[in-house]
């Protein structure tokens, strides 16, 4: 005897988001991948040319633990792309520098992610894409705009 499945009364935004989130991941990771970047890679690269920022200051804003961080800040040093240095404005700290080859490829990869997010909006027609936009702005600034304490914490999908 199989049981019976409770009726919906809305659709499943948890799916939606899920799986919208997901494919959008996908398709970011082929286009950074073309030139051999993570989408943690460029995300380091961007917000460490915005301003002298620490290994710290940097995972934060890429919601990244300190070991995902260390090696992908290995990574973009083994290429050449950044490095480690002491900050200009506490000598007990060290910020992440762009090379200036760095900086050509976030350049690149800035240009790879505008043109999948223009892709992913151009399926849309004009109308819904804004409203889109608007409610998502909403619920990231208001009502999603923390994460809850649970008794078991959800378990992010691995980027």
């Amino acid at each position: 005897m199989t049981a019976m499945a409770p009726n919906r009364t809305s659709p499943d935004l948890s799916f939606l988001l899920d799986h919208t989130s997901h494919v959008l991941r996908t398709r970011m990771a082929a286009g950074l991948g073309e030139i051999g970047l993570t989408a943690r890679m460029h995300c380091v690269l961007v917000h460490a040319l915005e301003e002298e920022r620490t290994q710290i200051q940097l995972a934060e804003l890429g919601d990244m633990d300190k070991t995902t961080m260390v090696v992908t800040v290995d990574a973009l040093q083994k290429a050449g792309l950044a490095e480690r240095r002491p900050s200009s404005t506490d000598r007990r700290a060290r910020i992440i520098a762009v090379t200036e080859e760095g900086a050509r490829v976030a350049q690149r990869s800035q240009e790879i992610v505008d043109r999948v997010h223009a892709e992913t909006l151009a399926s849309l027609p004009d109308d819904e894409r804004t409203v889109l936009l608007r409610a998502l702005q909403h619920l990231v600034e208001g009502h999603l705009a923390e994460p809850v304490e649970a008794a078991r914490p959800a378990r992010r999908a691995r980027q």
